[in-house]
């Protein structure tokens, strides 16, 4: 009997040219640097305004069609659609109109993405695959001393000033007015995914034996949700600028 890496006449079958080519090795070096240390440079960067870990308590019925006999795998991924922060407590900057969040609302919606294999009752039948999405949404409460940087917003102003009738001081005049705008445009919070954590319990809502088939499958979902909240703010820090001390070039001092 002929092994199964040959041809049927028992010749062991030639393996495919693969044109390959060997790799010079190239040298490297550490980069000489120069160091300005004992600067403060105000930067604009995203600052993490908190971590949170929030739980999400889902229950959904998802229909498989054709019917299950099993439940073979469940691989899940969540997918967020609106992580926003509504601030609902503030706190005067100085003497500016610039104020910082001492408290707020967070709200978070999204999905959860569930890839389900299970076999139906067909003889050597292939593994059947349902993909279901599973919404849900919510929203939790961020207080002063769970923010490891406070948000910042400005608040905008209107201002609009009257006349008096330039030939009677008795009356104002309705056709004279002086407005006067003043906008600020504020960083968004975001929001960023950092990790899911899920705990699931996947069944029949009806019983069945073991010979039997469901066509229904009701999950329990419990989801540790962690995120990351941000906002680009300006941030001034002690630091030590870095120069790359490189080959003269071609200018002269």
């Amino acid at each position: 009997m002929s092994g199964g890496f040959g041809n049927k006449c028992g010749q062991p079958t030639p393996a495919c040219p693969v044109t390959a080519t060997e790799q010079i090795p190239l040298s490297n070096e550490n980069t000489p640097v120069i160091q300005t240390p004992g600067l403060t440079p105000i930067l604009k960067v995203p600052v993490v305004l908190a971590e949170k870990t929030i739980q999400v308590v889902v229950e959904a019925d998802i229909p498989l069609s054709p019917a299950a006999t099993e439940i073979k795998r469940v691989t899940k991924n969540v997918f967020l659609e609106q992580v926003k922060l509504v601030p609902v407590r503030f706190e005067r900057i100085g003497e500016t109109d610039f104020f910082r969040v001492t408290r707020a609302k967070l709200f978070v919606s999204g999905f959860i993405r569930k890839d389900i294999e299970y076999a139906s009752s067909a003889c050597n039948g292939a593994l059947q695959d349902r993909i279901a999405e599973v919404a849900f949404s919510g929203f939790t409460e961020i207080t002063a001393d769970q923010f490891l940087t406070f948000p910042i917003i400005g608040v905008s102003e209107d201002s609009k000033a009257f006349f008096l009738n330039e030939k009677s001081d008795l009356t104002p005049r309705l056709d004279k007015y002086f407005f006067q705008n003043l906008v600020k445009y504020n960083e968004q919070p975001y929001g960023e995914l950092v990790a899911a954590n899920f705990y699931e319990l996947d069944f029949s809502p009806v019983n069945v034996d073991i010979k039997g088939q469901f066509s229904t499958l009701r999950e329990k979902i419990v989801m540790d949700l962690t995120l990351k909240i941000l906002q680009v703010q300006q941030m001034q820090v002690q630091a030590t600028q870095i120069t790359p001390a490189l080959p003269e070039g071609t200018v002269d001092c």
